[in-house]
């Protein structure tokens, strides 16, 4: 039987880019199709008291600033530690995702062309030229895909995404929902690939 994980995402996250082609590799090889649900992650943060970039103390943003670095070596791609457009609103591209998919593109594909736009080519993605520029390489037409993400289907979709997120406790992005059971972050892919190896039930809390 065909399973399937829920991939919540914001595309302003490093730990997305930095995990996004190993939990692609890992769907691949367990025969696993992912269903990618970008997610306002502001406003998931408001649900469960979690804090902004902005609002952080210094201490956790070091601690953030080592893990990049750990990771990135780990992970061995390209990432820029300070990006000069972070943080920015991620809602249009979010959103554009969410259209892109619906005009059948693969939304992991711009995923991974956003992630980078950020993250190694020091790119605005809140600006609308630039998620134009990323879908026109990706071979869209971008105007109707533009129009359709600042669209009231789209906006549901994204507001839907949320709650689901908010029902399943979701925390961050990344974060991956096997059987109802979330597994945050990027860090995480190896328990993932553990919980489907061995089908095990899901874990609850207790």
């Amino acid at each position: 039987m065909s399973r399937t994980i829920d991939y919540y995402l914001t595309h302003l996250s490093p730990w997305a880019y930095l995990g996004h082609q190993a939990f692609q590799d890992l769907c691949a090889k367990h025969g696993v199709t992912i269903r990618a649900r970008p997610v306002d992650l502001g406003g998931v943060f408001e649900s469960n008291g979690g804090l902004p970039f902005a609002k952080r103390h210094p201490v956790r943003l070091d601690y953030r600033m080592i893990e990049l670095q750990r990771w990135q070596q780990e992970r061995g791609i390209p990432l820029t530690f300070k990006p000069a457009f972070f943080p920015v609103a991620p809602g249009l591209a979010d959103r554009t995702g969410i259209a892109y998919e619906r005009s059948g593109g693969n939304m992991l594909d711009y995923s991974l062309s956003v992630f980078q736009a950020v993250w190694v080519h020091d790119r605005n993605i809140a600006d609308e030229a630039v998620i134009a520029s990323v879908l026109e390489s990706l071979g869209a037409d971008a105007a109707p895909v533009l129009a359709d993400a600042q669209g009231a289907e789209v906006e549901e979709i994204y507001q839907a995404n949320k709650r689901d997120a908010i029902a399943a406790g979701i925390i961050g992005s990344p974060c991956y929902v096997l059987k109802g059971e979330p597994f945050w972050g990027q860090d995480r892919l190896d328990l993932l690939e553990r919980a489907l190896v061995s089908d095990r039930p899901a874990f609850r809390p207790l």
